[in-house]
């Protein structure tokens, strides 16, 4: 077993085999093939009504780029203090909105409040122009520590953003385990609760390398294609992120597959619980888990670890040692 981020995941065979389909033969390029258009389309109904969808090939360039199209001169983008753009984004955001900077909120367990949000905001006056002024507010579902904001949080956050005239964005690397873990609609997740643009992501859920930017509203995107050519996310072999997103979203793959990822989390939440060795920093509402242990038990742990991997090693290498027991 391995303890590690999803991202260290393979690929679903099933999005696999896809793409190998789609290797051979020829099909026009940058996002304007059939497969591109069918994709547009599976997203349409996904979130029950007419979006735009840019294919991006990283979360840091959906998130990155979500913000360039949302820019304001001096702007000041509203996220959670333990946001991944705040604090593992190596500066992309700032980069790409030309020097827009970043005001974290504090929340309990990852997730900003509609208060807080509503004081940071209060920080930079519209008509003061020494502070910057407030651009976008954006909220990360599931959180960066494994919790997600309900339907009516998402709302209040959204009343708060819209009474200021700002856009709000979801990043949503683990849009489908949150989505699952609330047993609601991606529309009730997103535009029926004030959302604007989504960081639409499938590589922490068996995809390859698939990431989209999606504008609820199409006419806000009208200068996006431009934002992205120049920001080198425009693929000439877009259909091969397509080809990905075909099997993802058709089947309901990424439903299936996110659901056994929060319900494998659920499961070695259990046996945290019940260990005497570890107990839960927070109750887990999605596929991440933070146990908090004591770090004699972590090194007991990974020298164990690592004594199992050298005997692995050894038995795949030499044939089974005289003292290796099953």
């Amino acid at each position: 077993m391995i303890f590690a981020s999803d991202n260290w995941a393979g690929a679903h065979p099933e999005i696999a085999e896809n793409m190998a389909r789609h290797a051979a033969g020829y099909a026009s390029a940058y996002g304007s093939s059939e497969l591109d258009r069918k994709v547009e389309r599976l997203f349409n109904d996904i979130f029950e009504q007419e979006v735009a969808v840019f294919f991006v090939g990283t979360g840091t360039a959906a998130n990155s780029l979500s913000m360039s199209a949302v820019s304001r001169p001096g702007g000041v983008v509203f996220c959670h203090s333990g946001a991944h753009m705040i604090a593992d984004e190596g500066g992309a955001p700032e980069y790409f909105t030309h020097g827009g900077r970043l005001c974290p909120v504090d929340g309990a367990l990852g997730r900003i409040t509609p208060a807080a949000l509503e004081a940071k905001i209060g920080l930079y006056p519209p008509a003061f122009i020494h502070s910057g002024q407030p651009a976008a507010v954006s909220i990360t579902q599931a959180t960066e520590i494994g919790t997600v904001y309900t339907s009516e949080q998402i709302g209040g956050i959204s009343e708060v953003a819209k009474k200021h005239g700002l856009p709000l964005h979801m990043d949503g690397a683990r849009f489908a385990n949150a989505l699952v873990s609330l047993n609601i609609s991606p529309a009730e997740m997103t535009w029926k609760n004030g959302v604007d643009i989504v960081s639409f992501g499938g590589t922490k859920n068996g995809c390859w390398c698939a990431e989209a930017v999606v504008f609820m509203n199409p006419d806000h995107a009208r200068e996006f294609p431009f934002i992205r050519k120049r920001a080198a996310q425009l693929f000439s072999k877009s259909r091969f992120i397509a080809a990905q997103f075909e099997t993802y979203l058709a089947g309901d793959l990424w439903l299936r597959s996110a659901r056994h990822a929060n319900a494998m989390s659920a499961r070695l939440a259990g046996h945290v619980k019940a260990s005497s060795q570890a107990r839960l920093g927070w109750e887990p509402q999605a596929n991440e888990l933070f146990p908090v242990m004591k770090k004699e038990a972590v090194d007991a742990l990974r020298d164990k670890a690592r004594r199992s991997t050298l005997g692995i090693r050894r038995t795949g290498s030499m044939g089974p040692s005289p003292t290796t027991r099953p």
